[in-house]
């Protein structure tokens, strides 16, 4: 597959259906090369690729990283405390910049919803949205559908129950739309204060969704569980009393998890606060699967950039 026709990826629905399902299929290819004793192939030789993170981030920024460097391309991480930003350079400029050195793709994050959307329409260079604000997520989308399908054999049909922060975080939206897309059941659940019900109300867009306000009544049919973090940097007005009396209510415990399907899956797109949002033992139990998604990550985002930029019509899988 090339898409190289999708200059941008901005949100998961810059893809359709089939788009989606042929990334994964090339993530499994991916996914024998990472398990190699010696990860590298040749596959984007000469390729330049900058990281552009305006907010802290751990696993998605060295996953990009690895894929690339495995896929052979150069790696340009810029850091924001160390460049012309820290010194009042605009988005627009410091993006033109890397335009200029001849960069082949720009990955950003960025605390402003809808800044890789500008960057798109203002850059000759493909733009990859690594996460903006509250808005989109798509490569965690892509790796979590990765992870659902590798476990689970499928993703139709399947019910996913999302619990706690939907209402700001990027990863539920992105998700729900990828989720629905692909004929998944999904479930909210949380405090009321916390939920967009634009996602219920809109039935066109987001199909087979529904809030369920008790937390034991949305996992007893479960197939997979994904607690997310609240996010806190990002809300203006207090949404919860504390976070005491949220992990009461909220969170995944095993009491929560024994309700649930017997082979229910665990994920969590991280960061965890272990003992709010989801307790220890059942992030690291044998239903959690939230070291494979790490891992799952660096596969799938090989094969997005991969499928962006590769110009050859088969994969070189030599090393």
């Amino acid at each position: 597959m090339n898409l190289q026709t999708k200059k941008h990826l901005l949100d998961i629905d810059c893809y359709s259906k089939e788009e989606i399902f042929q990334i994964l299929n090339d993530s499994k290819i991916m996914m024998e090369i990472l398990n190699r004793k010696v990860k590298k192939i040749p596959t984007l030789r000469g390729k330049t690729i900058v990281t552009l993170f305006y907010e802290p981030s751990t696993r998605t920024r060295i996953s990009f990283e690895q894929a690339a460097k495995i896929l052979n391309a150069d790696v340009i991480n810029i850091s924001i405390k160390e460049s012309s930003s820290n010194k009042g350079e605009s988005l627009l400029n410091t993006v033109l910049t890397i335009q200029s050195i001849k960069a082949d793709i720009i990955i950003i994050r960025h605390p402003h919803s809808g800044a890789p959307y500008f960057l798109a329409k203002n850059s000759e260079v493909p733009i990859i949205n690594a996460g903006d604000g509250s808005h989109a997520h798509p490569t965690q989308s892509l790796l979590d559908l990765y992870t659902i399908q590798n476990n689970l054999g499928k993703i139709e049909n399947i019910n996913i129950v999302m619990v706690g922060d939907i209402l700001y975080s990027r990863v539920a939206r992105s998700n729900i739309l990828a989720f629905s897309k692909l004929g998944a059941n999904i479930t909210l659940c949380g405090p009321n204060t916390l939920i967009p019900h634009e996602f219920l109300s809109n039935n066109h867009l987001y199909k087979n969704i529904k809030f369920e306000p008790s937390l034991k009544k949305a996992v007893k049919n479960a197939d997979v569980i994904m607690p997310l973090r609240i996010q806190l940097e990002r809300q203006s007005t207090g949404h919860l009393p504390n976070l005491q009396e949220y992990s009461k209510q909220w969170c995944i415990t095993s009491d929560i998890v024994s309700i649930s399907k017997q082979d229910v899956k665990i994920l969590h797109p991280g960061p965890m606060n272990e003992g709010i949002e989801i307790s220890s033992d059942v992030a690291h139990g044998p239903k959690s699967l939230i070291s494979e998604q790490v891992t799952n990550g660096v596969a799938v985002r090989m094969a997005l950039l991969y499928s962006m930029l590769n110009t050859e019509p088969n994969m070189n899988l030599e090393e």
